[in-house]
């Protein structure tokens, strides 16, 4: 008895490529990112966007980078072999010092080729976010704002409060510096200019002025940060599998035995 195709579903008619394509919508929709794949290598796209996350759910009005998606997914580009770098894309506000600096310390330690872009605006803890590659770009209508730790609501203990954020502001400082061509006088010096925001305090830094003053590597846009992620790439000759090793480690005793029975 044959069946009709009319009983059939849609999912049955997509070929592997739309498959693929519906794959590459679903992640790009649940955690801002997507893979890319050409001839030579394949690439992993992280966006890092508006306000980032941490231990307390933001309102539905505010668009957010939730550090709970990111750090398992920065584990599984680490691990999978199919990937062969990260391109962090970012346009954020801040956020969650704790988580923020978080996934800039995970990103920092990938044993991956790494490169970050900062499009719009890299505030505040997206700083560390984005010296935390090992390769770092903005484009020239981007800015970065430095300031100090803050917080908002009730502060019971304020010498306490104020030793703790001192302490909190010098662990970033060290990352940013650790990461960069940034001095740190310089950096501390910047994060507390009253002159500069009408109604806080610190100072934003376009993207000429951000490379200048060491944060990031150089000014460039997308293309740029693909080319230098390309370059810290291995060319795939240089890359050899281990069953291509193991075929020809079998190979080479197999002709000693027949070299040894020979004589």
């Amino acid at each position: 008895m044959s069946i009709s195709n009319n009983n059939r579903t849609q999912e049955e008619f997509e070929t592997p490529k739309e498959e693929n394509s519906n794959q590459q919508l679903d992640n790009i929709i649940k955690t801002g990112s997507v893979v890319t794949k050409n001839s030579k290598e394949s690439i992993h796209c992280l966006n890092i966007i508006g306000q980032i996350e941490g231990h307390y759910i933001l309102d539905n009005n505010q668009k957010t980078t939730k550090y709970e998606h990111i750090i398992p997914l920065l584990v599984a580009v680490e691990e999978n072999e199919d990937i062969d770098g990260l391109l962090i894309v970012l346009n954020t506000m801040g956020g969650d010092v704790e988580a923020g600096l978080a996934l800039a310390e995970m990103i920092a330690t990938m044993s991956k080729p790494t490169v970050s872009l900062v499009l719009g605006g890299g505030h505040s803890i997206g700083i560390p976010l984005a010296v935390s590659a090992k390769r770092s770009f903005i484009v020239p209508s981007a800015t970065m704002t430095l300031h100090p730790v803050r917080t908002s609501g009730l502060v019971i203990g304020v010498p306490q409060t104020f030793y703790y954020f001192n302490r909190m502001q010098e662990r970033i400082l060290d990352f940013i510096v650790s990461h960069s061509r940034a001095n740190k006088e310089k950096l501390r010096s910047m994060m507390m200019n009253t002159a500069e925001i009408a109604n806080d305090i610190g100072t934003i830094l376009d993207g000429e002025k951000a490379v200048e003053c060491g944060l990031i590597d150089e000014m460039g846009g997308v293309s740029a940060a693909l080319a230098a992620l390309r370059g810290m790439i291995p060319k795939k000759e240089e890359k050899i599998p281990s069953d291509i090793e193991s075929v020809k480690e079998n190979q080479d005793k197999q002709h000693q035995i027949e070299s040894i029975l020979t004589h």
